[in-house]
This record gives C-alpha cells, sequence and structure tokens, in this order.
C-alpha cells in the first residue's frame, strides 16, 4: 500500500529531516517550509516515526484539494477514502489550521471536516451513528493559501517527545532541535563533545543518541500502533532492524551546568534514555571553562535572556564563555541563540550563522569551526 506522507518540523530544519528520509531509502522526498514529503508503504511509517531525529510528525497525507468554500472543503473531505484507515468504532477527531486562506475559522473548519467524514463512512458502512470507543485516528488539516491538505497522524504524541524527559528546568529545549545542532555540528562519536550550559542535558543525550546511531523513538509508543489498518509485525521489524543498526563503542560526552539541580535531572534523563553509561554530567562554571585535550566540539544553548535584566546578565555570561574559550583555540563551538548582540558580547564574529527557531523564538546557531585564527 503506497502512501504519501507529511513530515511537518521546525523551521530550518526542513533540510536536515529531508535527509535523514533519504537515508532511509524513501522516495519521493521534498522539503518545503516547514515540512518535508515522503512516499512509501506501511514499513515507511513505522520506520520514520523510530528514526527521525529533527521531524515532528509523521502524517499520512489521505488528500489535498482547493478549498475557497466550506461547500469545498465538505465536498473534498466527503471524496476521500476515510474507511480505508476508519474501522466502524474508530475515535476521529479533528484539528488543524489555516493560513492565508478564506476559511479562516477553526472551529468551522473543524464541524464541517467531521460532518464530511462521518457522511462518506455512513455511505461504506450503512450506519446512521459511530460509536468513536474504538482505536483515536487523529485527523489533521492544514489549509494555506486556500489549498486544503487532510491528514491522518501516526506519531500521537509529537517526535520531539522521546519518551526520557518527564522532568525538565526552566525554559527546554526541544529534542528535534537539540539533535539538529548536534548534526550540523556533524559530531558522529569521535572525539570530545561538551555541552557547557546542559541544563535537563537534552543536548548531550541526543549526541549520545547520535554517536550510537540509537534510533530515538525505540522506546515510545506511537498512535498507529493501535490502528488495525496497519499490520503490527511492522512495528517491531522496524525496531528489530534500527537495534542491528547500532553502534558499540567508548564515546567521550560531557553535559555541565553550574546548577547542581539540574545536572541531577540530566543524569535521571540519561538513565532513562539508556545513555547513562557513556555521558558524563558535572557541575561547573561555563566561564571558567577548560579541557584537558586541545580539539573538542562544543555544542549548547546558553540563557538567551528575554527580559531587560536577564539580558543583561546574559550578556555578561557570553563575555565570560568567550573569554574562557579563547584559552582553548582547537575547540569548535556551535552556539544557539537569541540575543542580536551575541557575536559582540562574545568577542568574535561567527564564521557561519544558521537560523532557526527555538519554539517561536526566532534564533542563530552560531558557529565558530576555525577557532585557530582570529577575526
Amino acid at each position: 500500500m503506497e502512501l504519501r506522507c507529511c513530515v511537518p518540523c521546525l523551521f530550518g530544519l526542513e533540510g536536515l529531516a529531508a535527509d535523514e528520509l533519504r537515508r532511509m531509502a524513501l522516495t519521493d522526498v521534498a522539503a518545503e517550509n516547514g515540512r518535508v514529503y515522503f512516499s512509501g508503504g506501511e514499513e515507511a511509517v513505522a520506520a520514520a516515526n523510530l528514526n527521525l531525529r529533527t521531524g515532528e510528525r509523521v502524517l499520512i497525507e489521505l488528500g489535498a484539494f482547493d478549498a475557497e468554500s466550506f461547500d469545498a472543503l465538505f465536498e473534498g473531505t466527503r471524496a476521500l477514502p476515510w474507511e480505508r484507515f476508519l474501522p466502524k468504532d474508530a475515535a476521529f477527531p479533528v484539528t488543524g489550521h489555516s493560513l492565508n486562506s478564506r476559511l479562516a475559522s477553526i472551529p468551522d473548519c473543524q464541524k464541517i471536516i467531521k460532518k464530511a467524514v462521518v457522511e462518506r463512512l455512513k455511505s461504506r458502512y450503512g450506519l446512521q451513528w459511530f460509536p468513536e470507543t474504538g482505536e483515536t485516528v487523529q485527523i489533521r488539516f492544514s489549509i494555506m493559501k486556500d489549498r486544503a491538505s487532510l491528514c491522518l497522524d501516526t506519531s500521537g504524541e509529537g517526535l520531539h517527545k522521546r519518551g526520557y524527559r518527564p522532568a525538565h528546568n526552566a525554559a527546554p529545549l526541544r529534542e528535534t532541535l537539540a539533535a539538529a545542532m548536534v548534526i550540523l555540528a556533524r559530531y558522529r562519536g569521535r572525539g570530545d563533545f561538551v555541552d557547557p550550559f546542559c541544563g535537563s542535558g537534552t543536548i548531550p543525550i541526543e549526541a549520545a543518541l547520535i554517536a550510537k546511531n540509537r534510533a530515538p523513538g525505540l522506546n515510545r509508543h506511537f498512535a498507529a500502533m493501535d490502528w488495525r489498518a496497519l499490520d503490527p509485525k511492522i512495528w517491531e521489524r522496524a525496531k528489530e532492524e534500527a537495534r542491528a543498526k547500532e553502534f558499540h563503542g567508548a564515546y567521550s560526552i560531557l553535559g555541565s551546568d553550574i546548577d547542581p539541580k539540574a545536572i541531577a535531572i540530566a543524569r535521571r534523563n540519561a538513565e532513562r534514555a539508556g545513555v547513562d553509561g557513556i555521558v558524563r554530567f558535572e557541575t561547573a562554571d561555563a566561564m571558567a571553562f577548560s579541557r584537558a585535550t586541545e580539539r573538542g566540539v562544543i555544542v549548547t544553548n546558553p540563557p538567551y535572556g528575554e527580559r531587560i535584566l536577564e539580558k543583561q546578565e546574559a550578556e555578561a555570561l557570553y563575555a565570560g564563555f568567550g573569554a574562557a574559550l579563547s584559552r582553548c583555540p582547537g575547540w569548535q563551538l556551535y552556539l544557539l541563540s537569541s540575543h542580536t548582540e551575541f557575536e559582540r558580547c562574545f568577542g568574535r564574529k561567527a564564521d557561519k550563522k544558521r537560523k532557526l527557531y527555538n519554539g517561536m523564538i526566532k534564533c542563530d546557531l552560531f558557529m565558530y569551526i576555525d577557532r585557530g585564527q582570529t577575526k
């Protein structure tokens, strides 16, 4: 059964998600703003859910059509083969969004789509009422520039919820963004890796998962595992394939933070992720950063300072960290910040910058690649 699938992702990560899907040997991979499409069978749905590091969900696109009116939305929705995935007793809630379109009322769109699906199922099952007591099949719609896309959510909770971080400190970094930062730093398990502002440990844990080539979704549940429309064996086969590809080696991955409570949380998260044996955490001040080794990579997400007082504190922190790092010229740095004056405070212009989003916060990933030179 060939399926057309959509992977929403944070803005700026589309290319990384597309590369991941291509490495899975999936076909028709195409990146757009905030999403990536691919084609494949049921096995592809399971593989993408288990293995994607930078995507937010795996959606099966049931269809797309122009929807400039509620009548067009109703007729377009009713024409789609919902019975292919929705058994008689399925629960099928509807959620979605609309941008730059005539149909701007989300509640009205939800009602129209729900009604159209019911009418379709009535004609296929010969029923007048649907109990919705079976498995949940979440319908997600997006209407952009009067073009509607209707999808089924196979993931359930977002893919960034790996399952290892039920506890976290303030302003956590989404796991998908942390993984993207590690990928952009080209860390694959060789050499020393440090996050001196590790907080709840997300970046070092994602680095460990990447170093081990461990599928990030290996230990969590996905909504489509409960669907009768998909073969339940696809999930176990995908897990077996993922486990067979894991690496087993020695790694040097360190997370540090000035807050002992954050370090305690990070250690518990690493245990839940199954990487506590290869990630070390310690309490340390980033402004006193020093390393015994001459070379390594730093990937980090220090406080941004969104309020005025916090902004001043962040600037002092950047300056102190920059001074400490100047004594470690062999270390590369990949640092995420929304602070517009980061480079001035840090004391050096970045070799490269890449725009990323931490939730709704627009940030730059400042890349200091050639630390042996001054600019």
